[in-house]
């Protein structure tokens, strides 16, 4: 039977006014080897943001070292102009959560996963202007791609991508060789809600400059098959969103010539790779 999805409610604010905090609950998919993070699909939170299932970093360490994957949790989530941790981590009862299906998204088996030296897979995708594009687009040129959707309200997840996507812009602009060739794409992993007139409208406010910089939807399978090659598993059921991380360097010859996983690099990292590989 499907479950209604209900909003987390939100905590009262404290007197910080910089830090804004979210009272919510979920179910633990997982963690980071190290177990620095905690995968949890949570309930929505109405005004702010759709049911994700998204990692997500403890204040302290020890709010999640006895959880295990099934574990029902409700927690606080604690969001700043840059960063969102969780804290007050506590086992509820299962019958407490009410998400909008049962079963975790499909988990990435390594043999799934596009590596280093592997061709970019073919895709056929529509820009914030409307146009078609696909690998033949980028032909000659390097250009690199990551994964977002406009309503994640998370700074260091979507946004974070934004701000590292246009400091790329910016070199891009200004530099030489293959550097000054690059082109850059932003794919939603959201198309049931991104469709190219809300892509445009992301695109003006990020700044992004439609002969370097573009934004992309397309079918929900076609999205699938891109983001499921790059580790970045989508589940949009009953409005539910898997969220991952991945952005990755495509060289003129269409072959994938770096890999970033999650949201720590840094975009000089990714200028480095690309002048190393003109």
């Amino acid at each position: 039977m499907a479950l209604t999805v209900a909003a987390c409610g939100r905590a009262p604010q404290a007197n910080d006014a910089a830090v804004r905090h979210y009272e919510c609950r979920g179910v633990v998919r997982g963690f980071a080897p190290d177990r620095s993070t905690v995968e949890i699909e949570h309930e929505a939170i109405a005004g702010w943001m759709p049911a994700m299932t998204m990692p997500f970093t403890p204040r302290e360490a020890k709010e999640i070292s006895g959880l295990q994957r099934g574990d029902a949790v409700a927690f606080r989530i604690d969001v700043t102009d840059n960063e969102v941790s969780i804290a007050e981590v506590r086992k509820i009862a299962a019958n407490e959560v009410r998400l909008s299906y049962a079963t975790p998204p499909p988990i990435a088996s390594a043999s799934d996963r596009l590596r280093e030296g592997d061709a970019m897979p073919p895709f056929r995708l529509t820009n914030e202007k409307g146009e078609s594009i696909s690998p033949e687009t980028y032909r000659g040129h390097p250009y690199v791609i990551t994964f977002i959707f406009t309503r994640c309200p998370m700074p260091d997840f979507c946004p974070r991508m934004g701000k590292n996507f246009s400091e790329l812009q910016t070199a891009i602009k200004t530099g030489q060789g293959a550097l000054a060739e690059t082109r850059l794409l932003s794919i939603t992993i959201d198309p049931q809600f991104d469709t190219p007139a809300i892509l445009k409208q992301y695109a003006a406010a990020e700044g992004a400059d439609p002969q370097i910089w573009n934004f992309a939807t397309g079918e929900p399978a076609t999205i699938d098959a891109q983001a499921k090659g790059f580790a970045v598993y989508r589940k949009n059921e009953g409005g539910t969103i898997s969220h991952g991380l991945t952005t990755a360097l495509i060289d003129r010859e269409g072959k994938i010539a770096g890999l970033w996983r999650g949201n720590a690099w840094k975009p000089q990292e990714i200028v480095q790779a690309i002048e190393a590989h003109p």
